[in-house]
Parts: C-alpha cells; structure tokens; sequence
C-alpha cells in the first residue's frame, strides 16, 4: 500500500516499484486528497478555463488514467486538499483542509483501509514530508497512526479484525547522488542538464538515508505513462523527462526508499526488496 498526499504523487515517487510489484500481487494506491487547490503546471494548459472551472473532476480523471498506467488499485481517503501557503509569515491553513483538520478521522480512515487490504508493506513520505508541503508532513503523521492504529485490536473493532503492518519505507526521491549521476552522464553525453541548480540547493542539505533501492528500469515505460497521465501537473518538457531513458537505465534504474518501521528487524545491506525477510512472502529478486 502507498500512502500519497495527492493525485500525481504516485506517479512521482515509487512508481516504478509499484508497477514492478503489481506484477507478483495487489498494490492499493490512498490518495489523502483530491488535489483540488492544485495549481495547473504544465505550461501547455496555462489558461485553459475549462480545466481551471472544474480541477477536482480533472485530478480524478487523471488519477484513474495514472493508476490504470502502473496496474494498480486506487482509493480516495476523501480529505481537501490544504494548498501550499505560500508568504512570510505563512498564511492560516484554508478552514477544514486536510492539514488543518484533527488527525483523528484520517487516522480511522486510513486504518481502515489497512485492515481492509491487509499490506505487508506501506510506503509514504518521512516526518519532512519529502518537501514542506502541509498536506504531505500530515500524511506522514497520519500513515505512521494508522499502522499503529489498525494493529491495535481495541481500536474501532468496528473497521475489522486488526493488521500489522510488517514494515513502513519512506519514498526517497532524487538525492544529491541521483542528481549528479544524472546530471554528469547528460554533460558527457552532450545533452543539456537540468539539474546543475538542484545539485547546488541539494549540497546544502543533509543527504538523506538509503536502506532499500529497487531496480525498475524494466517498468520505466509504465512510470513515465502514469506520469503523462497528470496531464496538468507534468510537463512533457519538463526535468521528468530531460535524461534519455536508455541512459537512465545504464547510470540509475533504481527507486530508493528509507526503513521508518519495522516487525521484521533491520539488514546490514541496502535491500533489493522492500518484502525482505516478511515471512510467507516469495522474493522478487
């Protein structure tokens, strides 16, 4: 099971991990919100009234296009969409937002859909929530209580026989060692590289953990379909798209993720699965 703050997200980070694993059993995509303060960002729609009047019918419409793409189930927790406030200082959180709301009706939501589907493994954001978006630190929050809460068998009996969730992984997106992988193959391969101001903002950060990097290059066509299916959040143009998949695959066909909990104990190792030892559960590699 993914956990995402919003429609494209999925598409955005581990999506090739997923369509790998909806090839060997079910994988549920929760989508928290429905995006619906999202802005238009490919610059091909700017201005289009149609989409802008009716964005939250869009989102969705794209959304069950992207899933269709990675070959996996989909679910709407039914939470507003927060925005990202944008200011100094920040501006109050729109009344009623997904971020602004108590974390208690998300967290039996969510639980219930756990107790439902029964994942082994759950991927979402860390506490940073990838980057500082309300919404995304709220659905950290939120998934790391669920897990909690759907184990419990004294919460809301009501929802289902309790679940453990056996492991929790953090999606872990372009690190400053992705970036300058990419970045120095599109150089020595005469292609003009995106990425040079993103490795200088990233230098300043501390570089984030890897406990787990899956190989997906097979499933990069899937990924990059689920991805053109946000048609308003991604532009075809744009930095998803800059590095030539060939040499994607060559330089970096993994997807990585951090260990944020664990039944199962810890390896020594990078994992090449996220299912590593879960037991009754064959491996993929």
């Amino acid at each position: 099971m993914a956990v995402h703050a919003h429609p494209d997200d999925e598409s955005s980070k581990g999506a090739g991990m997923m369509a790998k694993y909806a090839t060997a059993g079910r994988v549920r995509v929760v989508t928290l919100t429905g995006g619906e303060r999202g802005d238009i960002l490919n610059p091909q729609l700017l201005g289009r009234e149609d989409i802008e009047a009716n964005i939250g019918d869009v989102r969705r419409s794209e959304m069950r296009a992207a899933a269709q793409a990675l070959g996996v189930e989909h679910v709407w927790l039914g939470f507003i969409d927060s925005g990202l406030p944008e200011g100094d200082p920040l501006p109050p959180l729109p009344e009623g937002s997904f971020a602004a709301i108590d974390i208690d009706e998300p967290v039996r939501r969510l639980a219930e859909q756990i107790r439902s589907f029964r994942p082994q493994v759950v991927t979402t954001y860390d506490e940073t929530g990838g980057y500082p978006h309300p919404d995304h630190i709220r659905a950290h929050e939120v998934t790391m209580e669920a897990v909690k809460a759907a184990a419990d068998p004294n919460f809301h009996p009501e929802l289902g026989q309790s679940w453990q969730v056996a492991k929790v992984y953090y999606d872990v997106t372009f690190t400053l060692q992705r970036l300058t992988r990419f970045h120095e193959a599109m150089l020595e391969n005469g292609i003009e590289s995106p990425f040079a101001a993103w490795i200088e903002r990233r230098s300043q950060q501390p570089e984030k953990r890897i406990d787990a990097r899956i190989r997906v290059d097979e499933f990069f066509p899937q990924r990059d379909a689920a991805l053109l299916a946000h048609a308003t959040q991604i532009d075809p143009q744009g930095f998803f798209f800059a590095m030539p998949r060939d040499l994607e695959a060559q330089v970096w066909p993994w997807e990585e993720f951090a260990l944020g909990f664990s039944m199962v104990g810890e390896s020594d190792d990078i994992e090449a699965d996220l299912f590593a030892r879960v037991p009754d559960v064959e491996p993929l590699v």
